[in-house]
């Protein structure tokens, strides 16, 4: 038995192992696959500057730049894609390619890149002159407590409906929860939003809640008590647009999967056997039937924590990652791009890799060695 249990421990192990050895091509490939996407597209953060110097606008850089690349300053002779930049003194030009860090080839600026992320070091935003770790840490408590609120909501209620659906499959309750759930899933999270500010924020109806910002003016007066309740407050509207998309998703899941060991064998002998019906649904079910809801937690976590609230960040402008990294896509900002997609990306591969391991603790049987890592 202790060689079984030592022998296990050792597969984990170079499970885990292989997966954590994964993480690192895997980041890499993401990365390559955006930054060669981000060179052909137009408006790069030269050619914006350039424009600006000109008097043309940030709009011009996506017609006149002619569809050079992201810088589309990168020729081999150094010259700006921009018909009327040759009016610049050329100095300028090459000051203004060594600023922003297109001086050198593309592959040499990937290469150095990688050097800095893997050890952390993301530069400073382009426009801001500000480290981008400092940004991402400003605006992170935003994305967390929007993320976090929604995904304790979602699965606080979706689990027992989904395990009380499964159960009472085929009643009346059962029936009109799917239709609700669905409805709220058929409504895309911006238009509920935009809907909750005409009703409820001071748009035709109500003026009940804020249609801006996480707190008020006066947060730092309050108490921590009224600052809990101000917080709340604040996030009640863009939270409720977040998650009333999410429910249909994670209940049918826990359904299905909980109908699906109801209906296995090893519940019958459980219930011959004299077993209540609350001790065979606990006790035997709940173990099998949560792995496929484990499965999808990574996807949700990063989902509520970052993608899913975009949308949401911009038009409750709450000043999250999300809108961070919104917004520094439309300037070019590549810093803070490559950097918010480098903290998703290794987020979402470390989540995965916990989730694994969580099915392990769950469910002892499954075996790690004949997973690929």
């Amino acid at each position: 038995m202790d060689n079984f249990a030592g022998l296990a421990q050792r597969v984990v192990s170079s499970y885990i192992f292989r997966r954590i050895m994964l993480i690192f091509p895997t980041l890499i490939g993401i990365l390559l696959v955006n930054f060669v996407i981000i060179q052909a597209a137009p408006g790069g953060p030269v050619d914006q500057a350039i424009a600006r110097i000109m008097g043309e606008g940030v709009a011009a850089t996506a017609t006149i730049g002619g569809g050079g690349g992201a810088p589309t300053t990168g020729g081999p002779t150094g010259e700006s894609s921009f018909e009327f930049a040759r009016g610049l003194d050329p100095e300028l030009i090459a000051e203004l390619e060594q600023q922003f860090g297109f001086d050198k080839p593309a592959h040499i600026r990937f290469l150095i890149m990688m050097r800095d992320y893997f050890s952390f070091e993301f530069g400073n935003s382009y426009y801001q002159d500000v480290p981008v770790v400092d940004l991402i840490i400003e605006r992170l408590p935003v994305s967390l407590s929007l993320g976090i609120a929604s995904l304790l909501i979602v699965y606080t209620v979706s689990l027992p409906l989904g395990i009380r659906k499964a159960v009472g499959d085929g009643t009346p309750f059962d029936i009109w929860t799917s239709v609700i759930i669905l409805v709220g899933y058929a409504i895309p999270s911006f238009v509920l939003a935009m809907l909750l500010i005409i009703v409820f924020c001071g748009g035709e109806f109500f003026d009940w809640f804020p249609l801006r910002g996480l707190i008020s003016d006066n947060y730092a007066e309050l108490s921590i008590l009224e600052q809990i309740k101000d917080r709340i407050w604040h996030l009640a509207m863009p939270v409720a647009a977040m998650v009333a998309g999410s429910f249909a998703t994670l209940t049918m899941l826990t359904k299905n999967s909980f109908l699906e060991e109801i209906n296995k064998q090893y519940v019958l002998t459980a219930q011959a056997k004299g077993l209540t019906p609350r001790r065979v649904l606990y006790g035997h079910v709940f173990r099998n039937a949560m792995l496929i809801v484990i499965a999808g937690f990574p996807a949700a976590l990063l989902g509520m924590l970052f993608t899913g609230g975009v949308l949401i960040e911009v038009i409750f402008s709450l000043r999250g990652i999300g809108l961070l990294g919104f917004e520094a896509i439309l300037t070019r900002d590549y810093p803070i791009v490559f950097a918010t997609l480098f903290v998703f990306t290794l987020l979402g591969l470390v989540t995965q890799l916990i989730a694994d391991i969580t099915y392990m603790l769950v469910d002892p049987r499954i075996d790690f060695e004949l997973r690929e890592g």
